[in-house]
């Protein structure tokens, strides 16, 4: 990777603020080809063999089925979930202080507030849709660390998911002052043989006068309606084997 010296803010640490827009889609994390509105994709997955997420057999299996059997998460306007909120569609926004980074988003109104002083998690018991977040900086890169998912969201349109034993870690550097490069080390040993990486980048918007919109997404919306009235259920997240 290049280096680039970023800019900064009075705190000494790389300035990350500003709107910044997705470079792929989120119908796939995996490879996937051109279909009826659906833009093709190569795969976020970047340090395995195939570039395919290394799900363990049931997983696999369960996966091939997905979207046949559940609606998708996100039509009841659900929060997109960690790592999904990085490349959910629309614009983002990165608000930092010396406490927190925060990371807003356009879709479903979804945010997360990162607080970047050292301190544990929340408890194991507790459950949330975007996961709990520390930061730190290590350089010029903001790692995140992330716990405590419910399990309740999918990577993708894809039905590509995860439970609620999900653990990553995510490292933001800017490459130059329009680009941020984006990587997740995706851990969950109830669904995957082994730790995963995905990678993609965010480029700068720079449009004169740009803001985050509200977007018109409500709970009770006929996409889940519609999903019902053709036998799709409710996505309620995976029970692996052995729990």
């Amino acid at each position: 990777m290049k280096t680039f010296n970023p800019p900064r803010r009075v705190d000494g640490r790389p300035d990350m603020q500003g709107y910044w827009n997705r470079t792929v889609t989120s119908q796939d994390v995996e490879a996937h080809p051109e279909g009826y509105g659906v833009q093709a994709g190569p795969s976020l997955v970047i340090d395995t063999p195939d570039r395919n997420i290394p799900y363990q057999p049931w997983a696999r299996e369960l996966r091939k089925d997905m979207v046949e059997r559940y609606i998708s998460p996100l039509a009841s306007c659900s929060p997109p979930g960690m790592p999904r909120h990085v490349y959910a569609p629309g614009p983002h926004q990165i608000v930092q202080t010396p406490e927190y980074l925060v990371h807003l988003l356009e879709y479903a109104h979804a945010y997360r507030i990162i607080p970047m002083a050292a301190g544990p998690h929340v408890g194991n018991a507790i459950k949330l849709w975007q996961g709990d977040s520390r930061g730190h900086w290590e350089g010029n890169t903001l790692v995140v660390d992330v716990t405590n998912s419910n399990g309740l969201t999918w990577l993708d349109n894809a039905g590509n998911f995860y439970s609620d034993a999900l653990h990553m870690v995510e490292r933001f550097t800017l490459v130059d002052a329009d680009t941020i490069h984006y990587e997740a080390r995706v851990e969950d040993p109830t669904v995957y043989t082994r730790p995963w990486t995905m990678a993609l980048a965010l480029i700068r918007n720079k449009e004169p006068g740009f803001e985050l919109l509200e977007q018109a997404c409500h709970e009770g919306n006929h996409s889940v309606e519609s999903g019902l009235s053709v036998g799709l259920k409710p996505y309620r997240g995976v029970v692996p084997p052995g729990r």
